[in-house]
């Protein structure tokens, strides 16, 4: 079995380093662009993840990298990494609320390796937060091990999502109909950070209806590690699907249920 320390010790720092970044522009405000998606970019985003880059290649010059905001590449080509090593980044997570000033947006770093994530780290700069984990190392909220809440039930938990405007598919609709009724408390405005706080016991269930995989790089073996799960509408762990959950290994049949069409 593989150790991942040091890419787990690596991924932090890393992850530290590009959020000491973000915060120069943070403070400062920074006017975003508008990319071919219509979602926004800035100066930030591409420094961030340019600087991410160059010590993955320093590193690990192996290894692919496949970030929002420059694609895959780096080490070997895409087909010939297919069933090694990947690293997911998403310079910031929550760019809309990186350019609103609010504090809530991440730094993700994931590790996969033939198609298992096996390192993941969620840094916070602004709020001063990072979650990680590692296969067989736990999850930890800046250092000290965290871990999914043990609420029994769904209806007494509390649920978090990013913009609620993406539940236009009437599949999504009828979900999040479902959804606002089976739970005690609706919050929204978390992006990355809703998942964050599923692995670190604050909340029961974060629900994304749009994931890309850099969206969610880190998530699989954090919630894994801290004893939840993190994955697609159907059950399965894993950062490819279109839509993705994290939630308590109690709550998922609850939450399948809940989110099933």
């Amino acid at each position: 079995m593989t150790n991942y320390e040091a890419e787990l010790d690596f991924a932090v720092e890393t992850a530290w380093i590009a959020g000491q970044l973000t915060l120069e522009f943070f403070r400062l405000g920074v006017a975003p662009e508008l990319k071919s998606d219509m979602t926004p970019v800035t100066e930030a985003d591409r420094g961030a993840e340019e600087l991410i880059r160059s010590r993955i290649a320093e590193t690990f010059p192996g290894d692919l990298v496949v970030g929002e905001e420059f694609g895959a590449g780096g080490g070997e080509s895409a087909s010939e990494a297919a069933s090694k090593r990947h690293w997911y980044v998403d310079p910031i997570d929550g760019t809309r609320s990186f350019v609103r000033g609010v504090p809530l947006y991440g730094i993700l770093i994931g590790l996969e390796v033939d198609g298992r994530v096996e390192v993941g780290v969620a840094h916070f700069p602004g709020i001063g937060e990072t979650v990680a984990a590692a296969s067989g190392h736990g999850c930890t909220l800046n250092g000290e091990p965290a871990q999914v809440c043990s609420t029994s039930n769904l209806p007494e938990g509390y649920v978090s999502f990013g913009d609620p405007g993406l539940f236009v598919d009437p599949r999504h609709r009828r979900a999040w109909r479902r959804m606002m009724e089976g739970t005690a408390y609706r919050v929204g405005w978390s992006d990355a950070y809703g998942h964050a706080l599923v692995a670190t016991g604050r909340l029961e269930l974060m629900v994304d209806p749009q994931m890309s995989a850099w969206d969610c790089g880190p998530f699989p073996v954090i919630l894994r590690e801290a004893g939840g799960y993190f994955g697609d509408w159907d059950g399965n762990e894993t950062i490819h699907g279109d839509r993705a959950f994290s939630t308590t290994r109690r709550l998922l049949p609850e939450v399948l249920e809940l989110l099933r069409d």
